[in-house]
């Protein structure tokens, strides 16, 4: 929520938080549109931001590098305080949301990686593996994408 305020020495503006978070400023905008971070207004009408939307933004970020979505980050950063920096038992609470999705993730790339040098159905566009695992491109009933790779049985029509 934004809200109008005097200036306070404590506050970031728009430019220090960029400079301090890495991000452009048009990224902050659209992180505060999207609910992820927030503003008070001076009565000029200027963003200031309290310090701890810096931790707010290290773990969008954080969020991102794992695979989460900016919803599934602003549904995680709703369970957090917003007017102070959390402390580490609820940062801790919030991390254990994302360990099935991280197990998830780590569990598609060992299937990729047990996966790449063969055929990943289809799409690996080797017409003669093709012809032996997925004959006349039966995997396509299974829908769009690699199938195989997807968790769909090796053996087209099984």
């Amino acid at each position: 929520m934004t809200q109008v305020s005097t200036p306070h020495p404590e506050r970031l503006t728009i430019g220090e938080l960029a400079a301090r978070s890495g991000l452009a400023p048009s990224a902050l905008r659209y992180y505060e549109e999207q609910g992820l971070i927030a503003a008070e207004r001076t009565s000029g009408g200027q963003r200031r931001y309290a310090r701890n939307v810096l931790r707010r933004i290290a773990f969008v970020r954080a969020a991102q590098r794992v695979g989460l979505t900016l919803e599934e980050a602003r549904v995680a950063l709703d369970r957090l305080p917003s007017e102070r920096a959390p402390h580490a038992g609820e940062w801790a609470r919030v991390a254990t949301t994302w360990q099935h999705r991280i197990d998830e993730q780590i569990a598609e790339l060992l299937t990729l990686r047990e996966n790449l040098s063969g055929c990943i159905g289809c799409g690996c566009l080797s017409l003669r593996t093709c012809r032996i695992y997925n004959p006349d491109d039966a995997a396509r009933a299974g829908g769009p994408g690699a199938r195989y790779l997807l968790g769909d049985d090796h053996v087209a029509g099984n």
